[in-house]
């Protein structure tokens, strides 16, 4: 019996099934899921869209097991891998995949990026591959401590070979006969309880202090220009915790109290107070640990460039408040975290309060843009910019386009395209 991916190549399947295909929805196995995505993606000019949003928020666990998996077809290998369409959680398998190709692994050497060049220095099949190795030389993404570290001899320890200790940072690993940065380093128990931000506390492992460096750095003059300015949150805390952020006092609440008029007893009498007293000793109530500033009184404690460390390094609890930040250099250094998670993101592409230039800035990195939720959010964002949803609009499904027509909240300028649009990919639907 032939298969489902034989069937499509030889153009069998009807129009609806082309669709269900395209969305990965057909009864097969996950792997020939992909194997039919992956071909459409790259040979049909009328699904090859749906095929490459679908591929991009497919199931993490099955994509992992086509990665690793030697007797996945090349075709499938060499589309996972490549700079468009490369998932960074693939990456480390598909390096060490046999069947993934030294010229594919090479092509990607030439436009990595940071996260990609992190993995493939720690990836033992690249750093036997002279080619890839001499290519990533050439990567302006690379580090000057990195590159000299690609240049030793295999006995000279290296950043990839050398295990630093576990409380030690990378960064202290591949700087260790550097300068010391400009801020202070980082443990896993931080000297100084103000500065407890500079450890994400979701991890407990510190983060690379070169990434804070870099973006200061980049940034030095527009945040010199925001001065001491303090954190202001657009739309409101109490509207984003909650009044479970800001509890009454207790003193606040005894002191409202009346106080009763009652008279004061007087002072029993020796043999009295031996008859009436415990058997035991009362001990006294142990004194109660001081309360630990919530994530708002901590960053309303910070300065401009607190707020930024903070953002790079903090936990996800306070992302979501400095993502909110009316100080747009704060704001936007949320986006440059090393831990920001996909659905952190999902979560800012839908939000209407955050600054403009965050929501023009999501779509300028090329991660965000293959998670499908966060191009539908942007579009139905009600804050984002015209320009920026008209553009993204055309990556679309036709459910979002006709649920985004009705949207009352967009502009309708928005809506009328969307309608336009949703008529156009159902008339063309059904005419295959």
């Amino acid at each position: 019996m032939a298969r489902t991916i034989d069937q499509i190549r030889a153009s069998k399947l009807p129009s609806n099934m082309m669709q269900f295909a395209a969305r990965g929805a057909l009864q097969v196995s996950p792997a020939e899921n992909i194997e039919i995505l992956v071909y459409l993606a790259c040979h049909n000019k009328v699904f090859g869209d749906t095929a490459r949003m679908t591929l991009a928020g497919w199931d993490e666990k099955a994509s992992l097991a086509v990665a690793k998996d030697p007797e996945t077809p090349a075709e499938v290998l060499n589309y996972l891998i490549a700079a468009d369409n490369l998932r960074p959680v693939l990456l480390a398998a598909l390096l060490e995949n046999p069947s993934v190709s030294e010229p594919q692994i090479v092509k990607l050497a030439t436009s990595a990026m940071r996260d990609a060049i992190e993995v493939m220095l720690k990836s033992p099949r690249v750093r036997t591959l002279k080619a890839v190795i001499d290519t990533l030389k050439s990567n302006p993404y690379l580090r000057k401590e990195e590159a000299e570290a690609l240049t030793r001899k295999p006995d000279t320890p290296s950043i990839a070979t050398v295990a630093p200790d576990d409380t030690a940072a990378p960064s202290e690993v591949a700087q260790a006969s550097s300068a010391p940065p400009v801020l202070a380093p980082t443990t896993s128990v931080p000297a100084n309880p103000e500065n407890a931000s500079a450890v994400d506390s979701e991890e407990g492992s510190p983060v690379d202090d070169e990434v804070v460096n870099a973006y200061l750095k980049e940034n030095a003059e527009a945040i010199a220009a925001e001065g001491e300015k303090p954190y202001q949150s657009i739309g409101g805390v109490v509207e984003l915790l909650g009044m479970d952020y800001f509890p009454v006092t207790e003193t606040a609440e005894v002191q409202s109290q009346p106080v009763p008029n009652t008279p004061v007893p007087t002072p029993p009498t020796t043999a009295a107070a031996a008859a009436t007293a415990p058997s035991k000793a009362v001990l006294p109530k142990p004194a109660e640990p001081a309360k630990r500033d919530n994530a708002v009184q901590k960053i309303n404690r910070l300065d401009v460039k607190g707020r930024i460390q903070l953002a790079l390094k903090g936990n996800k609890e306070e992302r979501s408040l400095l993502i909110r930040d009316g100080t747009k250099v704060v704001a936007l250094a949320v986006l440059e975290a090393p831990k920001l998670s996909d659905g952190e993101v999902e979560k800012f592409a839908s939000q209407k309060n955050v600054l403009e230039s965050v929501l023009r800035q999501i779509p300028l990195k090329r991660r965000f843009m293959k998670n499908y939720i966060v191009v539908r959010n942007l579009v139905a964002n009600p804050r984002t910019p015209l320009d920026l949803g008209l553009g993204l609009m055309k990556n679309l499904l036709i459910a979002d386009l006709k649920n985004l027509s009705g949207n009352k909240e967009v502009s309708e300028t928005i809506r009328k395209l969307a309608l336009k649009m949703y008529k156009q990919k159902l008339e063309d639907t059904n005419k295959k």
